[in-house]
């Protein structure tokens, strides 16, 4: 083979085409300013680099504060905030948190992209950084103040007081117009309102509520020690966005006392019923998706195909507003199988330790001859049945022991006001063995009591206004039949959870009253069959879910767990869950 023009080595230069790797580094040191190394290999720039200032700068600090974003959020994740001249101009997660071992996941890093932008907000053109009042209003205080003398209190009485003006100022309510003012004149229409109201009515006709402390201890401690000093009325901070849960307070006596989210990973069977858990808890939704891979089931609750439903592995889609009817169906098939059925001791001995299960109802007699469910029956209402030296008996709720009938099992709420029960919250329970129902008191070794079948009024809201006497969309009346037992005084009482069994629909032999035939009665509130018409989940379904959460929690020692949230809060029946 011959060499041909062609494959002869070209030695670039100025105007010679680049046909190899080296020529074209070559050519590039004729193109571009800098100096080149001998093997044409490197080339050494000075300049152009200007633009790097920008982000220089945009990443540089003269200090790093420690902070976390407090929005009401219960994460509370530690964050790096890096300053500059006062202006935040970065953040990151800390990873500083202590090894949670090796049986746990990590809890950190924590964080989650509104943490991430949390400075946009803070510099946010659309951010509230004055007060606003409605112009209607600030037209007419400032109108009645400057008539007055400057006087706000009484600028404010003619305000509100005037049926022209305070019908205007209130008709104008969610329409907009809101207007700047100053912080004085501000806090100057805040405590005339304040003033005139204590003045007027008295300090209980004053109401408002703090944040939750998990958005700001500070803010949370002023504003209900302000309420609290001047004798108003403290509500929940729960109504800044209303979604407590009514079945902590109802059940268990105190405000969602629940567990923290690591203790997700510690369930076998999770149900998530109202709560997404990775948009609204996304810090620590990890705890719930890195618990499958050791066997846990998750079931996901939810009207629509949510972030969490996808990690779930049964998706009950309950129909908006109606979780009341399937906690309810749920409760009617544990509570059918797993207590009337078998008398689960698990089940039996935590809802007598822990909850209000066994303590006494005072039954209260109607004309015809039914009863409806009245108060607790305290000590102050039985002579004998606490300790001599007991106070507050009004606050002792009582429970009927086997042995010696209605007694103060130790531990309530009267209890609280002692030095020795401070910082007690459990029952006693000491030298007592309450039943937890009335039938049990014809058993051999219970105390004297005549249990007797009564039949109690109790009310039903699913009913279709042409069904109801008055018209009302839900209203009704249910009967059944509870074991109750008359006491010297005549007072007819039975136990919380006769009447929890009534109220969800538990046939039991002797017991006058409406009851379901079965699971796929659909006439009797509390079944399946009924829950499934109104919820739009098949019947099947809920019957299964129910007996593995039961089971789950009998063989696991306790390992099942609801995450409730604000999807379900804000219903009525909410408590049913």
């Amino acid at each position: 083979m011959t060499d041909s023009p062609s494959s002869q080595p070209v030695v670039p230069g100025p105007e010679t085409p680049v046909q190899s790797v080296p020529g074209l580094f070559a050519l590039g040191s004729y193109l571009r300013r800098g100096k080149p190394s001998k093997d044409a290999r490197r080339l050494f720039l000075e300049g152009g680099r200007e633009a790097d200032t920008f982000y220089r700068r945009r990443w540089s600090h003269d200090k790093m504060v420690h902070s976390t974003h407090g929005v009401n959020c219960t994460g509370s994740c530690a964050w790096e905030v890096y300053v500059t001249d006062g202006v935040i101009t970065w953040e990151k997660q800390v990873t500083d948190y202590p090894t949670t071992g090796p049986d746990m996941p990590e809890y950190e890093p924590r964080g989650c992209p509104r943490g991430a932008s949390f400075s946009w907000y803070t510099y946010s053109p659309t951010r509230i950084r004055y007060p606003y009042v409605r112009s209607v209003l600030l037209d007419a205080f400032r109108a009645a103040r400057q008539r007055l003398g400057g006087d706000a209190v009484a600028a404010w009485a003619e305000v509100t007081s005037d049926p022209v003006t305070s019908r205007a100022y209130k008709s104008a309510r969610g329409k907009g117009g809101m207007v700047r003012v100053g912080w004085d004149e501000a806090m100057d229409i805040i405590a005339a309102a304040y003033v005139h109201t204590i003045r007027t009515w008295g300090p209980d006709r004053c109401a408002g509520f703090s944040v939750i402390p998990a958005m700001s201890m500070l803010s949370y401690g002023a504003g209900a020690r302000f309420h609290e000093l001047i004798g108003a009325t403290m509500l929940s901070f729960y109504d800044w966005y209303a979604d407590l849960p009514p079945a902590s307070p109802q059940v268990f006596g105190d405000q969602t006392d629940v567990p923290e989210a690591g203790d997700w990973y510690n369930s076998q069977y999770l149900i998530m019923w109202g709560s997404n858990l990775p948009l609204t808890r996304t810090p620590d939704a990890h705890f719930m998706t890195e618990a499958r891979y050791h066997g846990q089931k998750v079931v996901a609750v939810s009207p629509d195909y949510a972030d969490n439903t996808k990690f779930a592995d049964q998706w009950l889609r309950v129909a908006p507003g109606t979780d009341g009817a399937l906690g309810m169906a749920m409760g009617h098939v544990i509570l059918s199988e797993f207590h009337v059925g078998q008398g689960e001791p698990f089940f039996l001995d935590y809802m007598r330790r822990h909850t209000d299960s066994p303590f006494l109802i005072d039954l209260e007699a109607r004309d015809d001859g039914a009863y409806v469910p009245g108060r607790f029956l305290t000590a102050d209402c039985v002579p004998g049945s606490a300790a001599e030296d007991a106070t507050r008996n009004e606050f002792r709720p009582l429970v009927w022991d086997r042995e010696r009938g209605p007694a103060d099992p130790g531990g309530t709420l009267a209890d609280r006001f002692t030095p020795q029960g401070e910082g007690r919250w459990n029952l006693l329970m000491e030298g007592v063995d309450p039943v937890m129902s009335m039938m049990e008191l014809s058993e051999p070794g219970a105390a004297d009591g005549v249990v007797e079948a009564v039949e109690v009024l109790l009310p039903r809201f699913d009913l279709p206004s042409s069904a109801t006497p008055t018209g009302s969309v839900g209203g009704g009346i249910l009967r059944r039949g509870v074991p109750a037992t008359r006491l010297a005084d005549g007072r007819m009482v039975t136990t919380v959870y006769d009447l929890l069994l009534a109220n969800y629909a538990v046939k039991r032999e002797g017991l006058p009253g409406q009851w379901p035939a079965d699971y796929q009665d659909a006439t009797v509130p509390g079944t399946p069959a009924w829950a499934s018409e109104l919820t739009g989940v098949s019947g099947p379904a809920m019957i299964r879910v129910a007996r593995e959460f039961a089971r789950n929690s009998i063989e696991s020692g306790g390992r099942s767990q609801i995450v409730m949230g604000a999807g379900i809060n804000h219903y009525y029946h909410a408590d049913e869950i």
